[in-house]
């Protein structure tokens, strides 16, 4: 009996940790590109003159974007697309 509570308990721990690795996928697809409110080196991905995330060299750059909520870019003075 006590071996069948223990395999219940494992399996339940694997499923809830398994649910929680789906999670994130769907936020992903709950995100959007906001261009030109990147701060210097906090850019999400290659944009303009650089080819990798981090590397935007100034402030609120136009080609550079960071991922938001959607529908939030505009609220916050942000671009939905790269100027």
């Amino acid at each position: 009996m006590n071996n069948r509570l223990i395999a219940l308990a494992l399996a339940g721990s694997l499923a809830s940790a398994l649910a929680s690795l789906a999670a994130p996928a769907s936020a992903a697809d709950a995100k959007e590109k906001c261009y030109g409110i990147a701060l210097k080196g906090q850019n999400d991905c290659a944009a303009g003159k650089h080819a990798c995330a981090g590397m935007s060299k100034m402030d609120f750059d136009k080609a550079s974007f960071k991922e938001v909520p959607k529908g939030t870019c505009k609220t916050i003075k942000g671009s939905l697309h790269a100027a």
